[in-house]
């Protein structure tokens, strides 16, 4: 008999059945209920629910990696809620040492109810917002950010954005491999199968259905799950939203990932390539945007007559986001080893260009109707900050400078960055990243893609090196950091 089985030890459990009704109810309440209610809501269920323990809450470093810390319901309920502090200085990319104090507001709306044989039981999850001492909005929490220009689009003008993602990862032999990589063993793949190919209970297969299982059960409203191209890859794709809770969802996806995978003696990762020979793994976005009328809501990137479907205003969105992409990669794709994704002899979607067709193109234009006509943004890598890049596709496409010639398909083809330090270059010379970011944002996150890129030789080479994998933004812990 384990600990969460003991009779000592009553703490909620809930069958997936009746967690997959919760979380969706939760989630629609999300959308359509104010902030306070929910609060009110939430926190009457947690005073009468006595088999709840604590509640997680979590938020995004700058560079995307998720950090959760777990609060005692009882201390939370009784008024901590409103005064809980940590240590930004600990966490890359926040304060400085000199201004280390934070607060962390919780969002009440984003409750999660998890899985208990994922993640033990007497558990919620929810998110918080990153704020200063004065309780005002800390600039390089992207999160706030995010929301509160969505929030001005849709009482300015009525627009609500909706997204969805498709995020690969490659699942590998051995508990903790990334922090264990040698470039002279590399990483043991776990099939050998392929596309749609993997035999019903093979170690792939097993992982992908107890990933899916636990998504449903969380409200992910699952669409399907199946291997990748590549030998040991996984997508699962789960449905359109808002663009907030995609994001939420974006981090949720890859936690359940890690932790299962754990669970069965592997590890889940989310390098955009671990291993060089093979189809490397990407975080295709899907986004449209949506206007309400007195009738309904209607999907203003749609136009039946438009070239290819689209609208005028969506070429526009479409235009200005490749006029700005050199600047904005480094975003897109910000780690050492996200540049061996960009390979043109494995579908590499590094051409600055947009197409219906080819799959080598940085934005593709998927088959839609009135509802459905979304563009696909297919140059980003499965490890970015999803708040930070959303927030940054968002502004571009509806504040950049639009490129000319866009639909001319005889344009001299561009390419994105090869590596890290043509990105990081481009970056830094970006004007249109610098007014989106503010030049304090820009540079914290500069500090960190450049300190990175300095622990990893120039050139890629045909082996993935040591670097890119132990000091990636997020496999590092300190005793890694600091001990090479």
């Amino acid at each position: 008999m384990d600990a969460y089985t003991s009779p000592l030890k009553t703490f909620l459990t809930i069958p997936y059945k009746d967690l997959e009704q919760m979380n969706i109810k939760a989630k629609h309440a999300q959308q359509t209920e104010t902030s306070e209610a929910l609060e009110k809501e939430y926190r009457e269920y947690l005073s009468k629910e006595k088999d709840i323990k604590a509640v997680t809450l979590c938020f995004s470093d700058i560079e995307g990696k998720f950090q959760m810390l777990d609060y005692d319901k009882q201390y939370l309920l009784k008024g901590a809620a409103n005064n809980l502090t940590f240590d930004g200085s600990s966490v890359r990319g926040y304060t400085v040492q000199r201004e280390s104090d934070l607060r962390l507001i919780v969002d009440w709306g984003s409750i999660v109810w998890l899985p208990s044989d994922v993640f033990g039981p007497g558990k919620v999850i929810m998110f918080a917002f990153v704020a200063n001492r004065d309780r005002t909005m800390y600039l390089s929490d992207f999160r706030w950010q995010l929301r509160e220009y969505t929030k001005k689009l849709k009482q300015a003008k009525g627009l609500e954005v909706f997204a969805s993602t498709e995020i690969e990862g490659i699942l590998v032999d051995g508990v903790n491999a990334e922090q264990t990589y040698s470039k002279e063993h590399g990483f043991t793949l776990t099939s050998s199968g392929g596309y749609y190919h993997a035999l019903p209970k093979d170690r792939l297969r097993l992982f992908i259905d107890a990933v899916a299982e636990a998504q449903r059960a969380m409200g992910f409203e699952n669409e399907k799950d199946h291997p990748e191209v590549a030998p040991s890859q996984f997508e699962l794709n789960f449905s359109y939203g808002d663009i907030n809770r995609i994001a939420d969802q974006v981090q949720l996806y890859k936690l359940v990932c890690r932790q299962v995978a754990t669970s069965m003696g592997m590890t889940a990762t989310f390098l955009p390539k671990p291993m060089v020979g093979i189809n490397g793994s990407g975080m295709h976005t899907n986004m449209s945007i949506f206007k309400n009328t007195a009738k309904d809501k209607k999907n203003i990137f749609y136009d039946a007559h438009g070239n290819d479907g689209m609208s005028s205003f969506a070429w526009d969105y479409i235009s200005r986001i490749l006029n700005h992409a050199p600047e904005l990669c480094l975003l897109f794709n910000p780690s050492v080893n996200a540049y061996r994704r960009l390979d043109p002899h494995f579908e590499a979607p590094n051409q600055i260009r947009v197409s219906a067709n080819d799959r080598g193109s940085m934005i593709r234009i998927p088959v839609g109707d009135k509802r459905t006509t979304r563009i696909e943004v297919r140059s980003i890598s499965p490890d970015v900050n999803p708040y930070l890049v959303f927030y940054a596709l968002l502004r571009t496409g509806l504040e950049g400078n639009k490129l000319l010639a866009v639909k001319n398909k005889r344009t001299r083809a561009r390419f994105l960055p090869g590596d890290i330090y043509d990105a990081i270059r481009q970056y830094k010379a970006g004007e249109f990243i610098s007014e989106i970011l503010g030049e304090e944002n820009k540079e914290k996150y500069l500090h960190w893609k450049e300190l990175v890129a300095g622990r990893s030789p120039r050139e890629l080479g045909t082996i993935v090196k040591n670097g890119e994998v132990l000091f990636h933004h997020e496999v590092t812990n300190q005793w890694i950091w600091h001990g090479y």
